[in-house]
């Protein structure tokens, strides 16, 4: 690796954003303003609602956008030989645009803005790749956490992917968005210290297979960690050795006044093994040792294990988390929906031969309708910026925007903006919550929620509806564009 600054994320970008900068200095347009907006057009895992994470890297990358001499003189040696007048506009960028964004732990869904960036052409486009790739990783595996979470209710979840996720900065920021979503703690040390995240841990097979004996190894851990013992006793044969060892060793501890934690399942039949392992631990009068479970778990296997019984008190989760394993993108997209053009927003909209790629134009915002009566969320709703009814509580059509024969009106209401100002003129100004916070007002959004659109399997789908006014600009371009 050269010499450089590995911590400048500046260059955290495709090369066609360069590209496309440089076209834009040349022919003066750089300065121009546009909208674009980030946004996923399906939700993962088959679910019914997904959960926002990666605001707080965003954040941070946006504070430290910079273009040093490392980053100057590597673009000067590519092959599309950049004059050196653009080279010095880089080395003058700061960004100084407006971005607004939704909540971390807001519950979120296909089709509308999570983030939008106002910002000069220049500006804007650099950061398309970045904020693509922290908002779509942590999402995606701050949703898979809820699913979990969703399974296991009142169990305790700990994070235990750090050596499967794709490195470093995986490892750390899946533990964040796990937390998020309602995991309790993770393994990984660097994020614990980072994020403030609980910590926990036992032991290795290698522990045991480095002792003469099993009975060995656990008395020697329980001396060395007296107030923390979890054992691992699938090492050999669980219920022959690990347990009753186990045992033994629990005895050790309770003469001399301390208790131990738990004992870990790591492999096998989970649900047959956790049950005897409860059994014998009841009978030798440790009802208190919990049982943890690990073994590529996810949400499927620990429904699963619950239905047939299983005595596991404890989940720890890796692989199938932290890799999202069962679907390893979100698929979220940054798309232009308007630019300067004489001073104002003029919309602009992309058609596809994709049905479902064909993105909603203009300058709009993203509301949460509230039903007054139930307290509950009855759709989202995408309104031009400047319509004003939406904004007074006044009647709403609330139509399918594919089967537009499909609608109600809603009057008592209460229309929650979800995008909060985050940037404005460049200049932070929203206050990054703490990761407790984050973490309470998750729950909180989980209760928003009528339990149909959260099930895990089959849920119902929840409406993202447009206003009439955007459904009819969409419409209008869609018909001049095919007409050309």
């Amino acid at each position: 690796m050269k010499d450089m600054n590995y911590d400048n994320l500046t260059l955290h970008t495709d090369k066609y954003q360069i590209n496309m900068m440089y076209a834009h200095w040349l022919q003066g347009t750089h300065r121009d303003k546009a909208v674009f907006e980030v946004y996923f057009r399906k939700l993962p895992f088959d679910g019914g609602y997904a959960v926002f994470a990666g605001l707080e890297r965003l954040v941070h990358y946006i504070q430290h956008l910079h273009f040093g001499d490392d980053e100057i003189a590597y673009l000067r040696e590519q092959e599309e030989h950049y004059r050196e007048d653009f080279l010095e506009a880089l080395r003058a960028f700061k960004f100084s645009g407006d971005l607004q964004a939704v909540p971390e732990g807001t519950l979120v869904f296909p089709n509308e803005p999570l983030v939008r960036v106002v910002a000069s052409m220049f500006e804007a486009q650099l950061v398309e790749t970045a904020i693509l790739n922290f908002v779509n990783y942590q999402t995606l595996i701050a949703t898979k956490a809820s699913r979990v979470k969703q399974v296991a209710p009142n169990d305790v979840l700990l994070e235990f992917g750090t050596r499967r996720a794709q490195e470093a900065d995986a490892a750390i920021w899946g533990a964040r968005a796990a937390y998020v979503a309602g995991f309790h703690a993770t393994s990984n040390l660097r994020a614990g210290m980072l994020f403030g995240i609980p910590t926990k841990g036992t032991h290795a097979h290698a522990w045991v297979q480095a002792h003469d004996t099993e009975e060995e190894a656990f008395r020697a851990y329980a001396e060395a960690l007296p107030e923390q013992v979890t054992l691992l006793v699938d090492t050999y044969d669980t219920l022959r050795s690990g347990v009753p060892n186990a045992i033994k060793t629990a005895r050790m501890l309770q003469q001399q006044g301390k208790r131990m934690n738990a004992i870990r399942l790591d492999s096998g039949d989970l649900a047959y093994l956790s049950q005897q392992a409860r059994q014998m631990l009841d009978e030798a009068g440790f009802p208190e040792v919990r049982i943890v479970a690990s073994n590529d778990l996810d949400e499927n296997i620990i429904e699963g294990l619950k239905a047939q019984g299983a005595k596991i008190d404890v989940w720890g989760v890796g692989t199938q988390l932290i890799t999202a394993a069962d679907q390893p993108a979100l698929g979220g997209v940054y798309k232009l929906v308007a630019r300067e053009k004489n001073g104002e927003f003029e919309p602009v909209i992309k058609i596809s031969g994709n049905p479902e790629k064909v993105s909603n134009p203009g300058f709009k915002e993203v509301y949460r309708i509230i039903n007054k009566k139930t307290g509950k969320a009855e759709a989202d709703y995408l309104a031009l910026e400047h319509e004003s009814d939406i904004q007074r509580g006044e009647r709403i059509k609330l139509f399918d925007p594919t089967h537009t024969y499909i609608y109600k009106y809603i009057e008592d209401y209460e229309a929650v903006p979800l995008l909060k100002a985050i940037f404005a003129g460049g200049e932070l100004v929203y206050e990054l919550p703490t990761l407790d916070r984050i973490r309470a007002y998750h729950a909180e959004q989980m209760k928003t929620f009528w339990p149909q659109y959260l099930r895990k399997l089959n849920p119902e789908g929840y409406r993202v509806n447009l206003s009439t006014e955007l459904w009819e600009l969409k419409m209008n371009l869609i018909h001049a564009h095919t007409k050309m």
